[in-house]
C-alpha cells in the first residue's frame, strides 16, 4: 500500500513541517491545497516549493483545487490555466477539479452537459501541459456530480482518459451509495473515517471525517482492499476535515497508528 498525505489533514502545520511529517511517515508524496487559510506553499515560490518536497524524497502527487469546475466560465477557465501553470512550476503531477456542491445544477440533462462542456474545454490545456486532472465526484445529496460511473463514462465518451482520472474518496463513495470501482481510471484514493455510531449516512459531513480505526463506518478496509485486488497501485492519501483531527497534538503518532492499522487489516483480508 502506497501512502500520501493531504495538507487538509494537518492544516495547522506550515508547508515545511507538513513535508517533514509526510517524510517521517514514509509517504511517497503529498497533496497541497490552495483553499487553506494562508497562501499556497506559505508564499514560497512554486519552483522552490517543489524542490523542498523532492529534497525530502516526496512527490507532489496533487495540487488542489478549482471549484466549481463544472460551472464553466471565463473565470473558471482562467483558474484552471493558473493552477496548471503553478503545477508545472512546482512539478505537481496532477491538479484537482471539484464540482459545484450547493444544490444547484443537479438535474440530469444540466449535470451531464455541464460536465461535458468543462472537460472538453480543459482537455487541450492539460494536453499542452502534459498534466493529468483528477475529477472528484462528491457524494453529498447537494452535489452536482455524485457518480463516479457517470464521470468515467463522460471521460471515455470524450476519449480523454489520458488526461482525466477520478478520485476514489472512501467517504464520498459511501455517501453516494457505493458504486462500481474503477481502478484503471482512478488517479488517487482519499481516505478518512467516520466513527460516530449514531450518525445517519445522509447526515455525514466533512466535519465528521477523522482517522480510520476499528470503529470506522465507511468500509475503508473493504474499499481499499477491493481496489488493490483489482489492480490499483497509486497513492492512498489521508484527507481528514474534522476539527478533532486538526487539533491533534501528535499527528505523527496518530497517523502512523492508523496507517499501520489499515495496512494490517487489508493484508489480513487479502
Amino acid at each position: 500500500m502506497t501512502t500520501a498525505l493531504n495538507h487538509m489533514t494537518v492544516p495547522g502545520l506550515s508547508y515545511d513541517a507538513f513535508l517533514d511529517l509526510a517524510a517521517r511517515l514514509e509517504c511517497i508524496g503529498v497533496e497541497v491545497r490552495n483553499d487553506l487559510d494562508r497562501p499556497l506553499f506559505d508564499g514560497a515560490d512554486p519552483a522552490t516549493a517543489g524542490a523542498m518536497a523532492r529534497d525530502r524524497g516526496l512527490r507532489l502527487v496533487g495540487l488542489s483545487q478549482v471549484y466549481p469546475f463544472n460551472s464553466w466560465s471565463d473565470a473558471i477557465a482562467a483558474e484552471v490555466r493558473a493552477l496548471i501553470a503553478t503545477a508545472q512550476a512546482c512539478g505537481a503531477e496532477t491538479i484537482s477539479l471539484i464540482p459545484r456542491n450547493d444544490g444547484t445544477q443537479t438535474g440530469n440533462g444540466e449535470r451531464h452537459a455541464n460536465l461535458r462542456i468543462a472537460l472538453k474545454a480543459i482537455r487541450p490545456m492539460l494536453e499542452d501541459a502534459g498534466l493529468v486532472a483528477l475529477v472528484e465526484p462528491l457524494g453529498f445529496g447537494r452535489s452536482s456530480l455524485r457518480s463516479k460511473q457517470e464521470t468515467v463514462e463522460t471521460i471515455h465518451a470524450l476519449d480523454a482518459g489520458h488526461v482525466f482520472k477520478i478520485v476514489h474518496d472512501t467517504f464520498h463513495h459511501t455517501l453516494a451509495g457505493g458504486s462500481p470501482l474503477f481502478p484503471a481510471e482512478t488517479g488517487i484514493v482519499h481516505i478518512s473515517g467516520v466513527v460516530d455510531p449514531a450518525l445517519p449516512v445522509d447526515q455525514m459531513e466533512d466535519e465528521h471525517r477523522v482517522l480510520v480505526d476499528e470503529n470506522d463506518r465507511l468500509g475503508n478496509i473493504e474499499q481499499i482492499g477491493a481496489l488493490l485486488a483489482a489492480g490499483y497501485a497509486g497513492p492512498i492519501s489521508y484527507e481528514c476535515f474534522s476539527p478533532e483531527t486538526h487539533a491533534l497534538t501528535d499527528p505523527y503518532s496518530a497517523l502512523k497508528r492508523s496507517f499501520e492499522f489499515i495496512s494490517a487489516q487489508v493484508a489480513e483480508d487479502a
